[in-house]
């Protein structure tokens, strides 16, 4: 990851202060093939030399915001129990969008996310939320981001504070979506954080067991395999999502 990141638009300094707070070097030099940040319409992007589509954090349009005003959360909400009010861990923050939605229910979140330049991504997404006042602001700020390998910090900070009552996992798994153009976005997404990330799959879900005081929950396809081959106590089934809940260690 000590990679120095091309920066289109690098004489915006915020940015590039922005990018060097969380551990991302930068130069202006467009790359002759790959991935680079660029900034548009202010917010911080992720784009390749191949496709005209970029990846970038916006909680107020899009899949985010759908899913805040139609229901989207409604079975995420019910696999943590978001009723009783818990203190959520997740612990495979990527782009934000689950994060989200779990603090537009009113919770507390805190997110880990081990990529730096994942981290920036979804920092700059928080920062516009918060910027933008109103029902984003509120919801963002109940969000609070640590870049930090989950498997290792989490089990160190449960240690000390007692740890979340849910720590939530989204691992990566193939995507399927309807048009090329996210399709080709996503791709960029998973070219960035790297098809190594499911070797780490045991080791996380050992640590969220380890850490939770009350479930672990683990998103999954509709019809994918259980994580790591590991049957869950329960699930939770929709169309297009399934949310298998694993009961930690010290209530097993």
């Amino acid at each position: 990851m000590n990679k120095t990141w091309p920066l289109l638009a690098a004489e915006n300094s915020a940015f590039r202060q922005h990018l060097q707070y969380w551990g991302v070097d930068t130069t202006g030099r467009l790359p002759e093939s790959g991935l680079y940040l660029c900034v548009r319409d202010d917010a911080l992007a992720l784009a390749h030399t191949d496709g005209k589509g970029v990846v970038q954090v916006d909680f107020a349009a899009g899949s985010a915001r759908h899913r805040r005003l139609h229901g989207g959360g409604e079975l995420l909400g019910r696999a943590v129990k978001h009723s009783s009010q818990p203190t959520v861990w997740d612990a495979t923050g990527g782009l934000g969008r689950d994060a989200f939605v779990l603090a537009s229910l009113g919770l507390q979140v805190r997110v880990f996310e081990r990529h730096p330049v994942v981290c920036a991504l979804l920092a700059d997404g928080l920062r516009r939320a918060l910027a933008g006042g109103g029902e984003e602001a509120a919801i963002a700020a109940r969000i609070d981001l640590q870049q930090a390998d989950a498997a290792v910090a989490m089990p160190a900070e449960a240690a000390q504070s007692g740890g979340p009552d849910v720590v939530y996992l989204d691992p990566m798994y193939p995507q399927r979506h309807k048009t090329a153009a996210v399709k080709k976005e996503m791709a960029y997404f998973h070219q960035l954080v790297g098809e190594a990330a499911a070797a780490d799959d045991a080791a996380l879900l050992d640590a969220a067991c380890r850490s939770a005081r009350k479930r672990v929950v683990v998103k999954r396809p509709p019809k994918g395999e259980f994580l790591c081959g590991r049957t869950p106590a329960y699930q939770y089934q929709g169309k297009a999502v399934r949310f298998d809940v694993y009961l930690p260690y010290q209530a097993a």
